[in-house]
């Protein structure tokens, strides 16, 4: 009897394992789009560190962004308990949001582009605030944290979404491997990030073949941050657009008949979510704004 209770614990565990394997892979195409703009986000918020404390850097926001995930991931699995008819028009809300901030992007980048900032002028300011080196450094790991909670949430209720039918053992175990793995992704990637132009630096004084390699990673490393940023904002409006077509009928209807009409799968849902999203973040940033002008406020970017 003792055996046979053994095996059935075990495969008991392999189905769960199973499940969580397959809920997760799900979950990280749905939170691609936020987990591509974390990662441009981040990366951009440790630029200006010096080189020996961008790690620490790092280190400190990842420990952070940990808090912020023992936070929410309670949060979220309470309320897929007690009140689970809240999971979707969260997820609403979530989608919004990104559309929302994708929608800022665009707009700042093409009608407020600013001038680079000066490096004397900024160290002149830094100065003048009277804070140390450290104190900076722990105000941006402060600001940092605050944004990933932010992101996390979205994370956290677009994986819920994923999740919310499982049975609650399976729920749990899901969100936690989710949210672990999406800030060891994150925070590694950053990390591997920040320091890419360092490690080229270093091959290219390197004889053989390790110097042209090292001059490709210099080359390479703004390039990439600028593609992370671009490649982002993209995802962010197809899954916040891809949230709304899968969840109101009309939209889903259009996309069927698009489907029914020979136009591949992938192009009609791709397509719709795109413009879906965009129309969204639109609104979203119109009403903002709207609202800000009323409260006589200036309109506020998402980041």
């Amino acid at each position: 009897m003792a055996g046979a209770s053994l095996l059935t614990l075990l495969d008991d565990i392999a189905t769960l394992l199973d499940d969580v394997s397959v809920l997760t892979k799900v979950a990280a195409k749905k939170t691609a789009g936020v987990i591509g703009d974390d990662l441009a986000l981040n990366a951009q918020q440790v630029a200006g560190v010096k080189a020996n404390r961008e790690l620490p850097v790092v280190w400190g926001v990842f420990k952070g962004s940990l808090v912020n995930k023992l936070i929410l991931v309670p949060a979220a699995l309470l309320i897929s308990w007690l009140v689970p008819v809240l999971v979707v028009p969260l997820m609403m809300v979530g989608g919004a949001y990104l559309c929302y901030e994708g929608f800022e992007k665009v707009v700042e980048k093409l009608f407020h582009r600013h001038e680079k900032p000066d490096p004397e002028a900024r160290a002149q300011a830094v100065l003048a605030s009277g804070e140390t080196p450290r104190e900076l450094e722990k105000k941006k790991i402060r600001g940092a944290v605050r944004t990933d909670f932010i992101l996390s949430a979205e994370i956290i209720v677009l994986s819920l979404a994923v999740v919310a039918d499982e049975p609650l053992l399976t729920r749990t175990v899901s969100l936690s491997v989710i949210a672990l793995g999406v800030t060891l992704l994150i925070y590694g990637l950053v990390a591997a990030i920040v320091k890419m132009d360092d490690v080229g630096l270093w091959l290219d004084k390197r004889e053989g073949a390790l110097a042209p390699l090292g001059r490709g990673l210099v080359y390479v490393a703004p390039w990439l941050m600028k593609t992370l940023g671009v490649v982002g904002t993209i995802a962010m409006f197809l899954v916040g657009g891809g949230i709304f077509v899968h969840n109101i009928d009309a939209l889903h209807h259009v996309l069927e008949v698009l489907e029914g009409r020979g136009v591949p799968a992938f192009v009609a849902d791709t397509g719709i979510s795109l413009v879906v999203g965009i129309v969204v973040g639109a609104l979203v940033a119109g009403a903002v704004t709207l609202v800000n002008r009323v409260r006589g406020k200036p309109a506020v970017a998402a980041h």
